[in-house]
């Protein structure tokens, strides 16, 4: 079968590879539609991060190369031995993470024996770590991870369920309430699911920082109140009269750079939160009496846990708009030239989510 690989720093291709069989307890997807995500992206450009390169991944056991690819959705093609969750020829979407296995509970890390699966101490990503990925025509893995979808919701839509889990665990985090005001810092892929996610969620208002690109009309489209652009304002002080002076409850920096963090940290209000779900290429500095002096909270997230379910209800009955959300849609012999080359170079600014099928026919 094909498969995208990852071989280095800008180093990605298409290559033939032996086509997985699902063992006991794991599930053949046939995939149908894979997302090109930010973390793709930081490996491709600064990686490796999450990849495993110079030692195999622990649970895994692979090491580079690695199939690339974990926002995926498709078809069920074959059950391993016990499996009884799932049945050839279900629609469905797969949560992919590596963590401690439930069978193996003198093994399991603290964190995975509290049912935080999301911070284990050898957390991998299918599609990162090793052992199959979505930017391939078939993959396997483990049935608790494996989650069917509903006839109304379209296998492109399932494809972004994945980036959508991420922006709700972010408001979990942030323990965001109805009601309450938010800033996103960045409109990419991850920071618009969050503003679908705060819509969703009753924010009352959503400011968000981006610089003037189409990323701005998206914002705007998919429930941004207001759009400020860092080279045009004062970010920080245009938010506080927005507020009546205050600052925002909650802000959600998505960009990965120093500017975004320093720019939500200044636009909460004393002991407003700010929850950091980008994933960042090289450490940064800042100035720790701006949480301290205002007892303002400092959040991390990291993916999601137990996310996967609800989104799949918020997509399929319409609460969750994905409309424009996909800006391209393209086949895996093309993924790194229409689509790391894309969401690299001087076009990137014009997509938000570009989507890879190993099925010619749906093109």
């Amino acid at each position: 079968m094909k498969a995208a690989m990852w071989y280095g720093r800008n180093d990605v291709r298409v290559v033939e590879t032996k086509e997985p069989v699902a063992a006991p307890g794991t599930v053949k997807v046939k995939v149908k539609w894979c997302g090109i995500c930010g973390s793709d992206l930081h490996e491709y450009l600064g990686g490796p991060i999450f990849i495993p390169a110079e030692q195999p991944h622990p649970l895994s056991g692979e090491k580079a190369p690695v199939i690339l690819g974990h926002e995926f959705s498709g078809e069920v093609v074959e059950v391993g031995q016990g499996v009884t969750k799932v049945s050839v020829g279900d629609r469905v979407v797969v949560e992919p993470m590596r963590v401690c296995s439930p069978a193996a509970k003198d093994d399991m890390c603290p964190a995975c024996r509290e049912g935080k699966y999301n911070l284990c101490s050898r957390l991998g990503f299918h599609g990162l770590c090793g052992g199959g990925g979505g930017f391939a025509d078939y993959t396997v893995f483990f049935e608790e991870f494996v989650h069917p979808i509903p006839d109304s919701l379209s296998y492109e839509d399932a494809a972004l369920v994945e980036p959508m889990a991420v922006a709700l665990h972010s408001l979990v985090q942030g323990d965001f309430k109805i009601g309450q005001t938010a800033l996103v810092l960045g409109a990419g892929p991850i920071g618009l699911c969050t503003i679908e996610m705060l819509k969703a969620a009753g924010a009352k208002k959503i400011f968000v920082m981006q610089r003037k690109s189409i990323r701005q009309e998206y914002a705007l489209k998919h429930g941004a109140d207001r759009v400020l652009d860092p080279n045009e304002c004062d970010v920080a002080e245009e938010i506080r009269s927005l507020t009546g002076g205050i600052g925002v409850d909650v802000a959600f920096e998505t960009t990965g750079a120093e500017q975004g963090l320093k720019l939500a940290l200044d636009s909460v209000h004393y002991a407003g939160t700010v929850v950091v779900t980008s994933i960042w290429e090289k450490p940064i500095s800042f100035d720790p009496n701006s949480i301290v002096l205002t007892e303002k909270k400092l959040v991390g997230t990291i993916v999601y846990q137990h996310q996967f379910p609800a989104v799949i209800r918020l997509l399929s009955d319409g609460r969750i708009d994905t409309t424009g959300l996909i800006t391209k849609k393209i086949g895996l012999d093309d993924i790194v030239d229409e689509g790391f080359g894309a969401l690299t170079g001087p076009e990137k600014k014009k997509h938000v989510k570009i989507m890879v099928t190993p099925d010619e026919d749906l093109l």
